[in-house]
């Protein structure tokens, strides 16, 4: 297989191992085809308000000021007179879509919608808003819009301001939630004008959604704990007071109103959001009005938390919900069917109504969704043949009448909500709601513990919990019934790509094999039984109709499997070789491979052993006697290694701005550039161009431009003047001319690389907000010092001579005479490159977490919100320290006399392996947060596999290409 072919066929396969984890993991939940439900009985409201503050946390709004006084003193009195609270808890991603999607249609949406920016439907869903009879909403264009396209018909009215209005740097963001209020209280006032619109505000089963987006805005600009956070507050207060009144005194206090306030996530003290901290997940809600229960007075209560201590709310009852369960709250208070596919249960704490309501709406409730499990059940017994199919049993069709018929005969019997009549009944529902095992194992063993405990009287009420939590395991189990065979066909791919790399590494750029071609003969007999076996297989999926990626998963593994066998006699040249070798040097060759791998793996947990490796890397000229033949470099890769280690040991970028470390970074950029360029003009020897100078002054002059936008838009987002003109024009012109300047300097090895460093670094600058700005000038300083310790190395070793540094040209670094064959330290230098390309993306945050990332470090691009641009920029921000890692790998290539496809090879499987352990860690139970950190684990080493696929031929691009601007005759000095 060429080379060409071969990096297609890897970027295919590489493709189909990331691909293949959302189509097992990430699949949509939702169902279609279930009848709707709803409560038999009146309702309580007419009408339902329901107000979102976007990033509000629980502990901002509850807490007290310094002075005793509540910030929200509205929303105090209410919850302390007349309504009810508690914290609704989101789950991850705590985005404002996925929030909102939880909280108006009941169930956690899958990470397909961040394809599209959490703004479409990735797919189509009912929500409270599609079974009113009609819904007007205030706020974003990212939130509305959503709710209103998924309706099934006209009843849903959006209102939103400009997507230009969400400035981070405004003056004063509040003002998107007074443009709400306003426009609330200016469209009720038009409504006495207008008839039909009057007619229809007085209809039943009308929903009101005020979305309140100035406390994100304003939590991501100045940060929670700032006044502007805390003033929003205030304000938000101010306005949910005016609005109840103003409603009150519209409908004359008939008393059918209900209110709902709440948050669709949270926020970290530096003002992100996106993870699992607590300060995200956690969101108020407070409801008051028609059918809300009063505030109950309670001696004590327990949590894990010192919140009510904190709050001074220790004896009001605390209600704490799941945000999925606030959909059916809603929908149960105006009498709406509950959202098709909600997940959420009915929060009957929260409901002042009778006994009989309230086990109608939860048996409503638990019927909404043992329809969704149906419908899912019947689904995959239709696409899976009948020997093979294995039925969820805790919820056969037996099991599901038992449960409906003992629920109406409890209603009818007026047996709604008996206490237990044991103590094993009450440990029953405590394993169900703490979940300490895994949630399968706690809710079969809590319904088995009810069904068999004979002393235990069930309720009606307890009995439809029950029903719901087996439900949902029903939901869940159904919809990663396939995981098991889709994941073993994925697993057998990836063990077959390794063993095939590998085979390739030793037959082509070793001398470990001899040449030996498989007879015709053997080569069709293989070629037919594997293509016998892959028509099996094809069979196979065929009559059970499966979708047609599952044929991709499980074809995968015949072609691949073939190219290994096909190479038996490099198998045999192998095992032969390693025969011959010492079984003490072998297990321990074998020994630091494996513990190689797995500092890399635990680094992408703990980023503190990412200083631990470094500390070894200082050691390392030591251990092999570099240092005899090169002490100066040696002295100089030590002091460079611990001040990279010293990066994973700071907080993670975003907890506090900086500037002035920026700035600091800025003019030592520029101090080295003046030191270069006074040393590349005394030199001799050296090529001469006065071209090339004026690109490195313009280099300079931006790296001074960058250090000014950066201090400048600081000073100016402080003193809420908004985004200056000129530095936007600056930072995006800097942006461009980073990716086009690198090719117009020299392709000699240093000037090139110091060329591409400066360009980038410019960039780096306007994206950064703290110590970050120094971490590619450390970390290209001994990446240069990197390239001279491989240089040493290679001498030492006695593998060729010392080539000098000063006359290599990346152009002429093709020949192919000069290329050696590979040597077991080049092990260890393709481990060096993937260790740095790790360290690199890990060195200052965790990229697998959304909120280590600061929205302040594109301010100087743009402040306006767009999740699209700001995601490439942060992007950009974590690639600039990969493009300096990758191109000083090209330049120790050239060095080492290395052909570039067999280092690359290595470092393909090295990242191979790693992406096969994080593939057996991906988690399918246990807290949102650990399934959704293990997936981002997997996802990120399979993208770093192919971007660095795409990134070997970029940074060839960068070293080797240059753009003649001037027709002038080179020169060179003698």
């Amino acid at each position: 297989m060429g080379m060409p072919v071969f990096i297609v066929a890897g970027l295919l396969v590489h493709c189909v191992f990331l691909a293949s984890i959302f189509d097992i993991y990430f699949t949509s939940p939702l169902v279609h085809g279930m009848t709707p439900q709803q409560t038999p009985l009146p309702p309580p409201a007419k009408r339902l308000v329901l107000f979102v503050a976007d990033g509000l946390r629980a502990d901002s709004l509850y807490e007290l000021d310094s002075n005793g006084t509540p910030r929200a003193p509205f929303l105090r009195s209410i919850l302390e007179n007349i309504g009810s609270w508690g914290i609704s808890h989101t789950r991850v991603p705590t985005e404002s879509r996925p929030g909102h999607v939880a909280l108006i249609a009941g169930f956690y949406e899958d990470v397909s919608a961040v394809a599209k920016g959490w703004k479409e439907n990735p797919v189509e869903f009912d929500s409270l808003f599609n079974e009113s009879k009609y819904t007007w909403s205030w706020g974003s264009p990212d939130i509305l819009p959503m709710f209103a396209k998924g309706a099934s018909r006209d009843h849903v009215y959006t209102f939103c301001y400009t997507a230009e209005s969400e400035d981070f740097g405004a003056q004063d963001a509040a003002k998107l939630d007074t443009w709400v209020f306003d426009h609330v209280k200016s469209f009720f006032n038009s409504s006495r004008s207008n008839q039909t619109l009057y007619s229809a505000l007085n209809e039943e089963k009308v929903v009101l959604f005020l979305h309140l987006l100035g406390i994100d805005t304003n939590g991501h600009a100045h940060r929670p704990n700032s006044r502007e956070y805390k003033e929003n507050i205030r304000k938000v207060d101010e306005g949910v007071k005016e609005m109840a009144s103003m409603l009150d005194n519209f409908y004359g206090n008939d008393g059918k109103t209900a209110f709902i306030l709440t948050s669709d996530h949270g926020m970290t003290d530096w003002g992100s959001h996106g993870a699992g901290h607590p300060s995200e997940t956690l969101t108020p809600l407070v409801a008051w009005g028609a059918g809300v229960n009063y505030p109950q007075r309670v001696a004590s209560q327990f949590f894990e938390d010192n919140f009510l201590e904190e709050w001074k709310l220790e004896n009001l009852k605390r209600l704490d919900v799941n945000q999925a369960d606030v959909a059916p709250l809603m929908a149960s208070l105006i009498g709406v069917p509950f959202p098709l596919n909600s997940v959420g249960t009915l929060p009957l704490e929260y409901l002042n109504n009778s006994a009989h309501f309230k086990a109608e709406s939860i048996f409503t409730n638990a019927v909404q969704i043992l329809e969704q499990f149906k419908v899912k059940m019947t689904q995959k017994e239709e696409t899976t043949l009948s020997f093979l199919f294995t039925p969820f049993k805790p919820l056969s069709d037996s099991e599901q009448m038992n449960f409906l018929k003992k629920a109406r005969l409890y209603i009818q019997q007026e047996k709604y909500d008996e206490a237990p009549a044991s103590a094993n009944r009450v440990l029953c529902e405590q394993v169900i709601q703490l979940s300490f095992l895994p949630l399968e194992k706690s809710q079969i063993s809590a319904y088995l513990c009810l069904r068999n405990d004979r002393r235990c009287r069930k309720t009606m009420v307890s009995l439809c919990k029950t029903l719901i939590n087996l439900a949902l395991e029903g939901l869940s189990y159904y919809h990663t019934y396939d995981r098991l065979f889709l994941g073993l066909s994925i697993a057998m791919s990836f063990v077959g790509w390794t063993a095939y790399v590998i085979l390739v590494i030793i037959k082509t750029h070793t001398n470990l094999t001899k040449t030996v071609q498989s007879s015709d003969k053997e080569s069709t007999v293989l070629l037919y039984g594997f293509a016998f076996v892959g028509m099996i297989i094809a069979f196979f999926l065929l009559i059970q109709t499966c979708p047609w990626t599952y044929y991709i998963y499980c074809l995968l593994p015949v072609p691949v499997w073939y190219a290994v066998v096909k190479e038996l006699h490099v198998i045999q040249d192998l095992a032969a070789n390693l025969l011959s070798l010492p079984i003490g040097q072998s297990m321990g060759f074998l020994l630091v491979c494996v513990l190689g791998v797995e500092i890399l793996v635990f680094s992408f947990f703990y980023r503190s052993t990412l200083t631990v490796g470094l500390l070894v890397f200082a050691g390392w000229p030591v251990i092999t006697q570099l240092w005899v033949q090169a002490k100066t470099t040696v002295l100089i890769w030590i002091l460079l290694c611990v001040l990279l280690a010293i990066f994973p040991l700071m907080p993670v970028v975003g907890r506090e701005p900086n500037i002035p470390l920026v700035i600091a970074a800025g003019l030592l950029t520029l101090l080295i550039s003046c030191s270069y360029l006074a040393f590349f003009r005394k030199s001799k020897n050296r090529y001469v161009n006065n071209e090339d100078l004026k690109v490195q002054f313009y280099q300079m002059l931006s790296i001074a431009l960058s250090t000014y936008v950066v201090s400048s838009t600081h000073n100016s987002l402080q003193n809420k003047q908004g985004l200056p003109v000129f530095n936007q024009i600056i930072s995006w012109t800097t942006l461009v001319s980073s990716s086009v300047l690198p090719l117009l300097s020299p392709t000699f090895l240093f000037q090139r690389l110091f060329s591409i460093l400066l360009s980038l670094m410019s960039t780096y600058l306007l994206l950064s907000t703290g110590y970050e700005a120094l971490f590619p000038l450390v970390l290209s300083g001994l990446m240069f010092v990197w390239i001279n310790m491989e240089q040493e190395a290679l001498q030492h070793y006695s593998l060729s001579l010392k080539p000098k540094l000063a006359v290599l040209n990346f152009s002429y670094a093709t020949d192919i005479t000069h290329f050696r064959q590979l040597h077991l330290d080049d092990i260890r230098r393709s481990f060096f490159f993937v260790f740095f390309i790790v360290t690199a993306f890990f060195g200052t945050g965790n990229i697998a977490s959304v909120n280590s990332f600061d929205p302040a470090s594109v301010y100087c691009f743009l402040t306006v919100f767009s999740p699209f641009m700001m995601g490439a920029l942060l992007m950009l921000k974590v690639v600039i320290p990969f493009v300096l890692v990758s191109c000083a790998f090209e330049a120790v290539q050239v060095t080492t006399q290395l052909s570039s496809k067999s280092l690359f090879l290595i470092v393909l499987v090295i990242s191979d392996v790693m992406a096969l352990h994080f593939f057996f860690l991906v988690k399918d139970y246990g807290s949102w947060l650990d399934i959704g950190t293990s997936i981002s684990h997997y996802v990120l080493v399979m993208s770093l596999t192919i971007f660095m696929m795409l990134m070997n031929g970029l940074a060839q691009l960068l070293t080797t290409k240059r753009l003649e601007l001037s027709r002038r005759t080179k020169h060179h000095s003698a």
